[in-house]
């Protein structure tokens, strides 16, 4: 029986983890830190790189933990104990003297915190909009890609006018003020909540949902998992390398040129979630997937074929916008096709896609790009969305029906999109 409630705001709730996610969601913005850092302390860049990777590919372990947390109704706690990590691990990176600190501090501690408010935030606050989710997706999940717009360029004054060390540690230090006053806006969203005046609509009936043990015997759900992966993996490269890729030899863009491509990627990122969750309600999630791929291979080929600054700005803008719309599309694809009951471990599960390109992507970005061209690097990368699209395609050719065991849904919820 659905629960309806007057004393949740749940704009309220939606706002604060907005504020949240616009702060974790820095990670985005590395690649500005990343150069300043390796000649600060005489790190390689692979070696400072791998800080990021570590941080994102550890990505699945708090996204299950955090969406178990939130199916019995802490993600509050769950989400303000994440945000404080992260903060902690952006200062301590500050003070890191040795790659191995780097590692435990921005890699370990950054990276668990990032993914407890990731999917503290998203699945709780999806839970209060069963009227409005794609809407309320996409508003979260671009709050997670608009960070590096306000983080890049105050991240490169802060390097700029007292070093890398004392930027981590003052954008730290006002994350974690910013964690704590909108935590004071959560409220967990009770089971079965119904905004008032809302019914769900006519034909809906109740949802069918697939636990992960029998989400995992789906053939959709091997399928889901591969393209999530190599979806995400063109972003990544381009998300930790794009400082250091428009400053080489290919683009020759100076440190601060470079820095606003980084913002700009970052505007484009968050625009996507929203450009392209809107795009999926109209044509549906597959036909949305396979325009992603498409778009990512063009971008990519850009790159490799027009080395000037209007060829870095038209592959940044087309990356961009597609590893958003990636990141706005896969949770919906997997409520659509899994149920919204048990999304946030299930969703945790799909997500460990994206932490295998993130060990992935970055690291052949570095190594392959270590002397300034990143041929091989983009041409790899328009491999993975080539195989994006014959995977999707092959997508649409299953059947709709499941395998595994079905559990009742809660409570009545709104009609998906299609897929």
């Amino acid at each position: 029986m659905s629960t309806p409630s007057t004393t949740i705001n749940r704009w309220a709730v939606l706002w604060g983890s907005v504020a949240i996610l616009m702060c974790t969601g820095a990670i985005y913005s590395f690649s500005v830190f990343a150069g300043p850092l390796s000649g600060l302390r005489g790190w390689t860049m692979p070696e400072v790189m791998m800080a990021f990777t570590i941080n994102a590919a550890i990505g699945p372990i708090p996204m299950i933990l955090g969406g178990w947390i939130v199916d019995k109704g802490g993600a509050r706690i769950s989400i303000l104990v994440g945000g404080l990590m992260f903060a902690g691990g952006f200062v301590l990176a500050g003070v890191a003297t040795s790659t191995t600190m780097l590692y435990l501090s921005y890699g370990l501690l950054a990276g668990l915190g990032q993914g407890l408010a990731y999917s503290g935030c998203l699945n709780n606050t999806m839970k209060l909009f069963p009227d409005k989710r794609g809407m309320a997706a996409g508003l979260i999940t671009g709050g997670m890609g608009a960070a590096s717009v306000i983080a890049a360029p105050v991240a490169q004054a802060l390097i700029k006018s007292s070093g890398v060390d004392r930027a981590f540690l003052t954008m730290g230090a006002v994350y974690a003020g910013v964690v704590v006053v909108a935590s004071l806006f959560l409220r967990a969203a009770p089971v079965g909540f119904t905004p008032a005046g809302w019914t769900p609509p006519a034909g809906a009936g109740p949802a069918v949902n697939l636990p992960w043990t029998g989400m995992v015997k789906t053939p959709q759900f091997f399928l889901i998992f591969l393209m999530m992966g190599v979806g995400a993996f063109s972003g990544l490269m381009i998300a930790s390398q794009a400082s250091g890729i428009g400053q080489s030899a290919m683009f020759g863009l100076s440190a601060g040129t470079a820095a606003v491509f980084v913002s700009i990627y970052a505007a484009c990122n968050m625009l996507g979630r929203i450009v392209w969750g809107a795009v999926s309600d109209r044509l549906g999630y597959t036909n949305a997937l396979m325009m992603i791929y498409g778009t990512v291979a063009l971008s990519m080929l850009v790159l490799v074929l027009v080395s000037s600054t209007v060829g870095f700005a038209i592959g940044i803008i087309g990356l961009g916008l597609c590893f958003g719309g990636v990141m706005g599309i896969f949770p919906a694809l997997t409520m659509k096709n899994f149920g919204p009951r048990f999304q946030g471990i299930n969703y945790g599960i799909v997500f460990t896609a994206y932490s295998i390109a993130a060990f992935f992507a970055p690291r052949i970005a570095a190594s392959m790009g270590a002397e300034g061209d990143y041929t091989k690097p983009f041409v790899i990368a328009i491999g993975a969305a080539v195989v994006g699209l014959v995977l999707t395609l092959g997508f649409t050719r299953l059947p709709a029906k499941h395998t595994g065991s079905r559990v009742p849904a809660e409570a009545p919820v709104a009609a998906d999109s299609k897929a």
